[in-house]
């Protein structure tokens, strides 16, 4: 449980998510209530009901947030790709950060990893993963990787379809493994080689065959 804050001014919509933020990060979904978040905060139980019409909205407010927290994650990891990699290898490159990062943040921040995906859009959404009818940034990240790949000439405009269904769920499903599994009792050294593993196959399997020159091993898990 949280310890009380009193809330005085400002934002209560922001507070109140900021609270459910810190319960989920330490009890994942199931841990963000509207009497948890406004205890929190301060203030009535009431007083949030002026901003969220229920439990739900405000699970959905936060699992937006740790959304966000996730696409930052792999924004930076991203972002350290060498610069001196040629067109093709460097977004090959952009794709195993996005799979290593999306990996490693569910293992060091399991409450949000959880939340994030608690819930979503559930209309039709043409095989897109949405939120308020919006793609979730981590997805869209994805998404904007596998279509650099595509005009670096690193992966055939034929195999871009649906491609990002494949690298999650591979990386998702072991993700999951890796938090709530077996796999959560091994060596983080051993369960840092079977996400390079699992993530180069998703690698492999979106491109095909590779290529000749292409690495034969994974890459080093990027520090």
């Amino acid at each position: 449980m949280t310890s009380p804050r009193t809330y005085h001014h400002g934002d209560l919509r922001r507070a109140l998510i900021g609270e459910g933020l810190q319960l989920a990060r330490t009890g994942g979904p199931n841990a963000v209530t509207l009497r948890e978040a406004t205890r929190a905060a301060g203030v009535s139980p009431n007083a949030a009901y002026r901003h969220f019409t229920d439990r739900d909205a405000l699970v959905r407010a936060v699992a937006a947030e740790a959304q966000l927290a996730l696409a930052r994650a792999i924004t930076d990891r991203v972002g350290e790709t060498p610069s001196d990699l040629a067109p093709a290898e460097a977004s090959i490159e952009r794709l195993r950060r996005v799979g290593l990062a999306y990996i490693d943040f569910a293992r060091t921040e399991r409450g949000w990893f959880e939340t994030a995906f608690f819930t979503q859009d559930t209309h039709a959404n043409d095989g897109i993963v949405t939120l308020d009818d919006e793609i979730v940034a981590p997805f869209r990240l994805l998404m904007s990787t596998l279509d650099e790949m595509v005009d670096a000439g690193a992966l055939a405009p034929e195999r871009r379809p649906l491609a990002e269904w494949a690298c999650w769920s591979s990386v998702h499903g072991f993700a999951d493994i890796a938090v709530h599994g077996p796999v959560r009792w091994q060596a983080a050294s051993v369960i840092d080689a079977l996400a390079a593993a699992v993530v180069e196959a998703a690698i492999t399997g979106v491109r095909g065959s590779p290529a000749p020159g292409d690495a034969a091993h994974p890459t080093p898990h990027p520090s």
